[in-house]
């Protein structure tokens, strides 16, 4: 699913030092002292909501790596001289996968905070709140949404929204049947490659939430239209137990399947790997094939043997090379690495994003132009976002999905960098970039 680009932050008044030249933090400028600018913005302090969802008996701890990205961006920033010459104060306000906390969250953060970063809500399905909310001077301007996760339309396609992963769909199309959606495929070549034949098999989608399956079919659509072939597509929920997948597995085996996606979370991957083990499926050239969410410490604890082969498909550097990009170090050693994950680093991506649009409204207007609407004027040129080569290059303010990509593959309980070879670096071709009709939204 994919993936943000950051140019070098262009501080309005010095360079931090933090071992990656080019990332602004703020500071006062000449005889201008930082004053209250906006909602969430004193002459001292800037406050930032991350609402995500985290407390929930379906799937506890969620997205804890988004709260714990968006809080070590905040600690390392604030290390360097905050953002425009004030500390970031971050709140978190738990939507628990529920549609009236996620709502009530958006509420508290228009009266208290500056921005949203970071969102991870999946029950996030009305943004009206969001786009009515009204600045320091009564004007409905909005609260800025730079998110991770978004699952609905309306979020997604909201003036609001910045998302360091641009939606599926082409919101132009969001009225048309069918519509346009837009997903990376790149990683097919590499697959057919490593088959030395024509892939064909089995794709998942997640079940349990409808804006969920539409999003899994979307990105599942541009690898068949790049040379996959379909002998199952399954609607799975990630609430099953492995017994579902006999079928499943059982009938990849007669169908002589080499390529399996699954697009639930990690744990649906690590039932359907556990259950081809006991069938005997073991054919060392099948493609077992997810993205991010894959990438996941507890996909390694909990499948164990039955997961060696997997492969990864990320928008951002593993984290096993932290060493080559000073970001990621700046990531793994604020957040943490027991607590890293992939939203956890889209999560602080998002941060880096907030920084560079306030940058760059000081830049034009000086510390106290700081306002919800220069944040959101700024966002929108933003084009090649990359933050300083932790994440694939995207444009945000068009909200054009990445043709960047890193492929991940565990050997022998590691992930190992696959393709591209090199460190430090993505596959970035046009061409792995492709759009695809389908009408996903009736009525």
């Amino acid at each position: 699913m994919g993936r943000a680009h950051w140019t070098a932050l262009v501080a309005a008044v010095g360079l931090a030092t933090a071992g990656l030249s080019g990332v602004g933090t703020s500071q006062s400028s000449g005889a201008e002292s930082p004053a209250a600018s906006d909602v969430g913005v004193t002459a001292k302090e800037i406050r930032v909501a991350v609402v995500a969802d985290v407390d929930n008996s379906f799937a506890p701890g969620l997205f804890k790596g988004s709260v714990d990205g968006v809080q070590g961006w905040a600690k390392y920033v604030n290390t360097h001289g905050g953002v425009a010459g004030r500390k970031v104060v971050v709140d978190f306000l738990d939507s628990r996968l529920s549609a009236d906390e996620s709502r009530n969250a958006v509420i508290r953060a228009c009266s208290e905070d500056f921005a949203l970063v970071g969102t991870s809500a999946l029950f996030l399905n009305n943004v009206d709140d969001i786009e009515a909310c009204v600045d320091r001077a009564g004007a409905k301007t909005g609260l800025p949404d730079l998110a991770v996760v978004t699952t609905e339309v309306a979020q997604q396609c909201s003036p609001t929204t910045y998302g360091i992963n641009p939606p599926q769909i082409v919101c132009a199309t969001k009225d048309k049947h069918p519509q346009t959606y837009q997903g990376n495929a790149g990683r097919v070549a590499y697959y057919r490659k490593q088959a030395g034949k024509k892939l064909h098999g089995v794709f998942v989608y997640t079940s349990d939430i409808k804006a969920a399956n539409n999003s899994t079919r979307s990105i599942a659509v541009p690898l068949q239209q790049a040379g996959v072939g379909v002998d199952q597509e399954v609607d799975v929920s990630s609430r099953v137990p492995q017994t579902v997948y006999t079928p499943i597995i059982q009938r990849m085996k007669d169908d002589r399947s080499n390529f399996f996606n699954n697009g639930g979370p990690f744990n649906a991957t690590v039932a359907a790997r556990k259950e081809a083990k006991i069938q005997g499926l073991t054919d060392p050239n099948i493609i077992w094939d997810c993205t991010l969410q894959c990438y996941d410490r507890r996909l390694l604890e909990q499948g164990g043997a039955a997961v060696d082969r997997q492969y990864v498909q990320t928008g951002f550097l593993p984290f096993e090379e932290a060493a080559s990009n000073p970001m990621l170090e700046n990531f793994l050693r604020n957040v943490g690495k027991d607590n890293a994950d992939a939203f956890g680093v889209q999560a602080f991506a998002s941060g880096v994003l907030f920084q560079q649009a306030v940058e760059q409204a000081v830049k034009a207007d000086g510390v106290n132009g700081v306002t919800r609407k220069a944040l959101l004027d700024q966002l929108a040129t933003i084009h090649d976002f990359n933050a300083g080569g932790m994440i694939g290059t995207t444009d945000v303010g068009a909200r054009k999905n990445s043709p960047c990509y890193a492929l991940v593959q565990v050997q022998n309980g590691k992930f190992v960098r696959v393709w591209p070879k090199k460190q430090g670096t993505f596959d970035c071709k046009a061409s792995n970039r492709r759009e695809v009709k389908l009408d996903l939204l009736k009525g």
